[in-house]
């Protein structure tokens, strides 16, 4: 038995499955103090969030013990046991975390890591990833409304490719890595990610890959007879920094009826404090508040009329909004754009929990000889300008108080003027320097294709479908674990502590008690810390009961209870 591994109790089921001959069967029995039991309060969420629902369209695995609903759902729980990387498997108990799924033991890292090289290799995990945004977006219609776009630096520090750095706003420096667009609703739950291994910049994503795939998966769009009748009707908005900010590209979105909001640059005008007036709005969270809110219409660039809004802060700050969006109301435009921290706590929450950041593989992919990159002549050039324009102001500043005294005469006052002689000169020598250096950047094309880089400057990009594979596992585990919270918040006064309490009750030991005439799998919690968080996760159970969930590969509907003395 030792030779199969820890916990292997289905001898003649395994070599049976090792020639291809039979697959496991989930098969639960009473059991008592399962450790992390209580990641089963996330099977209804999972399932509904499409967990199972189109693998066997898209994936194909060869015969052997373990399913491909056994591997998905494995790899599902662990993020939300926070075991971040398929090697933190070796962490748990194999025979305790296999009597999850009803097996004698979960796989080994080895065999998670070969199954997931067999389903990345053919070539479907982009597809399958798509077919479950759209899922969601016609699952969710109550967001389907407005979409956050925010890109998020993957730092790299692995030594197989020498990727070109890029500035990491949350640590103020530039390391290399990769880029990743995200687009979430407005609660931060995430539809789909866009990878890349050059930057490219947010305009050109959003107009290449995340516009066409919004068009294509957004449900509910209006109808041609519709914007014909109404000139001013959007598909949908997309909410955007102000990396994103172009009148023109604005202008090309709404060609196409898609509307935008974001923060508006290059603006110094004030506006007179009597336009603005106290408005209460109700953020995302349900919270009430009150905005000091003015709005007019805006020709923004000589290109195109957007609204723009503007929110008084008690410092006096005006911070300007922009949208094109002209049907919703001027609080709730300014709620969609003031959102955009849940998509920021998103990737905190993502880095931190579930590891969104880990490699998967050290692998890496060539880089098309089109991709349009940086030209490193231009960097240099742009950084030998900076340099001179910084240094030459440090000279013009030194220059503007140096004071040759009255009081000198002589030789010291001579010194004194030949110093500041000296200054003069060196700006007329800087001043000139400056302006050439800027023309040879003017001169310099900025971007180039990649075939056009010198070798030294080539890199390659990490290879992306195990990593694109795991990672949409993860965005439905956090789906899933966010409709748990939601649930929660409903009944508990501090509403700010819902996650901490699921992510306790993930860790939580359970009771299995089968009752095959019934049909049945009890899945019993054990106790929280206080009868207030008891009483809460009874609430959570009682919903999860409404939606009569099956245990995949059984006909076993799962029931959620606490433990009790009075159970068996």
């Amino acid at each position: 038995m030792s030779s199969m591994g820890y916990g292997c109790t289905r001898l003649d089921e395994r070599l049976l499955a090792s020639r291809g001959l039979l697959e496991s069967e989930p098969r639960f029995s009473d059991n008592k103090d399962i450790p992390f039991g209580g990641v089963l309060f996330t099977v209804p969420a999972l399932l509904e969030n499409g967990l199972l629902k189109y693998l066997k369209e898209y994936y194909k695995l060869e015969p052997g013990y373990y399913t491909i609903d056994q591997l998905f759902l494995t790899m599902a729980f662990m993020p939300l046991l926070r075991l971040k990387s398929l090697e933190n498997l070796r962490n748990v108990s194999p025979g305790e975390f296999g009597k999850l799924i009803g097996l004698d033991r979960v796989p080994e890292v080895k065999t998670l890591r070969s199954k997931l090289s067999e389903l990345s290799s053919q070539g479907r995990v982009k597809s399958w990833s798509a077919e479950l945004s759209e899922h969601w977006m016609q699952s969710t219609p109550d967001s389907f409304g407005v979409f956050y776009v925010d890109g998020h630096v993957r730092v790299y520090h692995g030594k197989q490719t020498n990727l070109p750095a890029k500035y990491v706003t949350r640590q103020k420096l530039c390391l290399r890595g990769e880029i990743d667009y995200w687009v979430n609703d407005f609660l931060g739950r995430p539809f789909f990610v866009v990878r890349k291994s050059v930057n490219s910049g947010l305009i050109k994503v959003l107009r290449e890959e995340i516009i066409p795939e919004l068009i294509k998966a957004v449900p509910c769009q209006p109808s041609q007879e519709e914007f014909t009748s109404d000139r001013t009707l959007s598909r949908f908005m997309i909410v955007f920094d102000r990396e994103g900010y172009s009148p023109a590209f604005f202008k090309e979105l709404w060609e196409h009826r898609i509307a935008v909001c974001t923060y508006r640059k290059y603006h110094s005008d004030r506006w007179s404090d009597d336009e603005f007036m106290q408005v209460k709005v109700i953020m995302k969270n349900g919270e009430v508040t009150d905005m000091k809110l003015a709005e007019r219409g805006t020709f923004l660039g000589g290109k195109i009329w957007v609204r723009e809004i503007r929110k008084l802060t008690e410092s006096g700050h005006q911070t300007s909004i922009i949208s094109t969006d002209f049907h919703t109301e001027t609080g709730k435009l300014a709620v969609a754009m003031f959102s955009r921290w849940y998509q920021e706590n998103f990737f905190k929450y993502m880095m931190e929990h579930y590891g969104i950041d880990k490699l998967i593989e050290y692998e890496t992919k060539d880089i098309k000889d089109t991709e349009t990159v940086v030209n490193p002549d231009y960097r240099a050039l742009e950084y030998r300008v900076k340099k001179a324009a910084s240094y030459l102001q440090r000279v013009r500043a030194k220059f503007s108080t140096y004071h040759v005294p009255d009081s000198l005469s002589g030789a010291k006052k001579l010194k004194e003027e030949n110093k500041k002689a000296e200054l003069v000169e060196d700006i007329e020598i800087m001043e000139s320097e400056l302006t050439k250096l800027k023309q040879q950047r003017k001169d310099t094309p900025k971007h180039i294709q990649y075939s056009q880089l010198p070798e030294s400057h080539k890199f390659k990009g990490l290879a992306a479908d195990k990593k694109l594979l795991i990672d949409t596992i993860k965005m439905i585990s956090y789906r899933a674990e966010t409709c748990l919270v939601r649930i929660a918040r409903d009944y508990m006064s501090h509403k700010d502590e819902s996650r901490n309490l699921i992510r306790e009750l993930f860790k939580t030991d359970i009771d299995l008690v089968v009752d095959k005439e019934k049909k049945v799998i009890n899945v019993l919690l054990h106790n929280q810390s206080s009868k207030s968080l008891d009483k809460v996760v009874k609430n959570i159970c009682e919903e999860l009961n409404k939606s009569e969930t099956k245990f995949p590969g059984t006909n076993l509907r799962l029931c959620y209870d606490l433990v009790s003395f009075n159970n068996p």
